[in-house]
């Protein structure tokens, strides 16, 4: 009976799929935060960028309200 147990348990410790399954899910998800936090910092610099290529494209300059630092600004 214990040569049984120890196989089986022997059996468990050789078997490794489902650890691999786990180990993937935990790198797909701190992909995916990683991915998402790089979003959120980029973003806010992206718009920016995009509305002052915009403005140039018009001839126009891009003004920013001193009062409002957070906005984006617009043509003018």
């Amino acid at each position: 009976m214990l040569a049984f147990f120890s196989n089986a348990a022997a059996k468990v410790r050789r078997d490794e799929k489902g650890a691999t399954a786990v180990e993937y899910g935990i790198m797909v998800a701190l992909i995916a935060v990683v991915i998402i936090v790089a979003v959120t910092f980029l973003s806010g610099g992206l718009s920016k960028t995009f509305n002052e290529v915009s403005c140039k494209v018009q001839g126009k300059t891009t003004y920013v309200a001193p009062v409002a630092p957070a906005t984006t600004g617009t043509c003018s």
